[in-house]
Parts: structure tokens; sequence; C-alpha cells
């Protein structure tokens, strides 16, 4: 993965080239039957090939294991346009497929934003920018007061998502406390509003994280990423997607 220069003090992974053959062919119609938030496709359809690697290679959880203590935990803190998320539940059935069909009705439990207690599978609601991290900091230390080890905690932002104050809190306490269990997934289609010197992961590696780039839209990629982790500290991986227009 190279960079490119953006702005004095700025770098950026270049756009990687979009490629999607290792999305099932199913999931396509799953997410053409969510309509009426259009306005957030690009911030649905940027998060697409993450969430997908996620939930069926990464993720030890299940339908039936929704609400197992030991089970893997994933929050969406890039909330709004959640449609790929719903699609990606749907085929991994976690919801039924004609939920989709009514997106934000008066009877819907699929609204613009996921909500945790309507949606099987949602761990918490989101929407409002800049809660995920901090979220995913406090789940990572409850499992870790409760004894449980082994599940691990997945926040996916966006990059813009990064200008929030709140985040930058969550990964300093989450490097100081050295919580290996914690892994954040930072989609960059280049729509934040400021830059960082080095790029978005120098963000979290001067807290002790450790960190990988890749190529947003590789699920192979993506996977070697997500499984690079070190015990003893927190991990993040800057999924870098073509540009928002």
């Amino acid at each position: 993965m190279t960079t490119i220069a953006t702005a004095p003090g700025r770098t950026r992974p270049s756009a990687p080239q979009v490629r999607r053959s290792g999305l099932p062919a199913a999931l396509g119609p799953l997410l053409r039957r969510l309509t009426g938030d259009e306005k957030h496709a690009p911030s649905a359809h940027s998060t697409l090939d993450v969430l997908w690697v996620l939930y069926d290679r990464i993720l030890r959880v299940s339908p039936a294991t929704a609400d197992d203590p030991d089970r893997d935990r994933f929050l969406l803190s890039k909330g709004h346009g959640p449609a790929a998320y719903y699609a990606v539940l749907a085929a991994k059935g976690f919801v039924p497929e004609h939920w989709l069909d009514d997106l934000a009705g008066p009877e819907s439990r699929l609204g613009h934003h996921p909500d945790r207690v309507l949606v099987p599978g949602v761990e918490i609601g989101t929407g409002s920018l800049g809660h995920g991290l901090g979220l995913g900091v406090g789940t990572a230390l409850g499992l870790r007061a409760q004894g449980l080890d082994r599940p691990r905690v997945y926040v996916l932002l966006g990059d813009a998502e990064l200008d929030e104050g709140s985040n930058h809190e969550a990964m300093a306490y989450a490097g100081a406390t050295g919580l290996g269990t914690l892994t954040a997934i930072v989609i960059d289609n280049q729509s934040a509003s400021h830059g960082w010197p080095g790029g978005i992961a120098s963000r979290f590696t001067v807290h002790g994280w450790s960190a990988s780039t890749v190529d947003g839209r590789d699920h192979d990629a993506i996977e070697t990423a997500l499984t690079a982790y070190r015990p003893d500290r927190p991990h993040v991986v800057v999924a870098v997607v073509e540009p928002k227009e």
C-alpha cells in the first residue's frame, strides 16, 4: 500500500481499485431491498467488504450465540447509513430478509440508526458519531473485569469520525491500559476534515496501538490485518476505500 500527500503534514494511503469478487452474489440483492436512505449510500457501501469479512471469517458470533457471554462483540460506531450492516445481518441469519423491505417504517425494527433493543445481533445503538470507540473500551474493560479473556471487541469507525475528540481519549486510555482484546477498524474514504501527520494509523500508534493499513476491498488482506493483533496492546486496521464523492 503506497501513500500520497494531500496537504502539508498530511498523507493518505492511495485509494485502492474497487474489487468485490469476494462478496456473495446474494448480498447485492439484499442491499438493494433497503431504500429510503440513499443519501447515506456511500457511507454504507464503504463498509460492505469489511463487514462481510468480519461476519464471515472473524467474529465468533452467530444467531444462536448472540447472547452468549463468551461471544465476540462488534460495535458499529459508524452508525449512520447502516444499510450494509443490515444486509450482512440478514445474510447471516440474524434478522429475517423481509425486514429489509421496510427501512425506518412506522412498524419497522430497522431504523436509520441501528437499535440494540430492536435488532438481534446489534450490540449498541449508534448514529451520533464519536461514541463507539469509547464504548468499545468500556466493553473490553468490562469483559476483563469478569474474567472473560477470550471475547474480542471490534469497533468500526469512519475516518471523519476521528475528528471527534472523544476518540482520542479512548485511544489514549486503551493504549495505556494495554487492552489487547480491542480492535478498531477505520474506513478511510477521505472524508475527514482534518488530517494527521503520518496518516490515520499514526493517531493510534502514538498511544501504543499496533496498526495495519490495507486495501479495504481486498478480503484476504482485511482478514490478515484483523488477525495481526498482539495480546498486550490494542490493534487498529485502517481500510482504505475509494474516496467519497
